[in-house]
């Protein structure tokens, strides 16, 4: 039976299920999957929007040679084991890393510390590969997919040293609010793999989240603000400036960090 497109079902079917499969194959043989979870984990509003831009010759380079070893996909299918994947290392989550500028010069700064970097770019998760190898830095492991996946079902309690959350999305929109990744939801998610006293460090530039963000970690009862007067703290000297932060401050806009210890 034709459907109103003049296409028969059975047609379109498999050219719908080609198109999903073609979704799920990696762009680069070895790399990151372009679905990891697939579809065993329940669809829900996510907090990202997937970015499929343009990948340069040096970041295929990095993914292809890299992956294998550095990278790994958030398939929610086993818990990661992060003393053997850091070699013993304290571990921090970065979430949200962009291009990786900023992530690589903290692993270059700090190569005591193991950051496992989550974001769903492909070209940043290329520039970040490159860069940690060419700083030398073998403290870096890339993560592609979900991070409320990684949270939920792949760390273990008390394994992470600290999180940080750079310049996440603002979704300034009020109906996209729900979309914001600090959520006192998200907060009780991530208290159970971070240690007692881990800090958490958010940063933006748009004031409505930072209040949100202040706001939400105040209220929580296993955070803790590490400023004495409750509010925002002064930039770390370990953050560097990031790509976000700098066209932020070129449009006026004020930053502002927050860090918060697990209780």
């Amino acid at each position: 039976m034709p459907t109103t497109a003049g296409i028969p079902d059975d047609v379109r079917a498999a050219s719908l299920e080609r198109a999903r499969r073609m979704r799920q194959q990696p762009r680069f043989p070895g790399g990151p999957a372009a679905d990891p979870a697939g579809s065993h984990h329940e669809r829900r509003i996510r907090s990202f929007q997937p970015r499929r831009s343009r990948v340069t010759p040096g970041q295929q380079n990095a993914l292809e040679r890299l992956w294998p070893k550095w990278g790994l996909d958030i398939d929610g299918l086993s818990v990661l084991d992060l003393p053997a994947l850091f070699d013993g290392l304290p571990v921090v989550l970065e979430i949200g890393f962009g291009m990786g500028e900023a992530t690589a010069q903290m692993a270059a700064d700090d190569p005591g510390t193991g950051i496992l970097a989550v974001d769903v770019h492909t070209p940043g998760q290329g520039n970040l590969l490159g860069l940690a190898d060419r700083n030398g830095s073998t403290n870096v492991r890339v993560a592609n997919g979900d991070a409320i996946i990684l949270l939920r079902e792949m760390l273990e309690p008390d394994s992470l040293d600290g999180l940080r959350v750079y310049f996440p999305d603002p979704w300034p929109k009020s109906r996209h609010h729900k979309r914001r990744l600090i959520q006192p939801e998200f907060l009780d998610l991530v208290a159970g793999p971070l240690k007692s006293g881990a800090i958490v460090h958010c940063a933006t530039d748009w004031e409505p989240y930072a209040e949100q963000m202040l706001e939400v970690l105040t209220a929580h009862p296993l955070f803790e603000n590490t400023v004495a007067d409750g509010g925002y703290a002064p930039r770390p000297a370990f953050r560097p400036r990031t790509r976000f932060e700098g066209q932020g401050l070129g449009k006026g806009h004020v930053v502002h960090d927050l860090l918060f210890a697990r209780v």
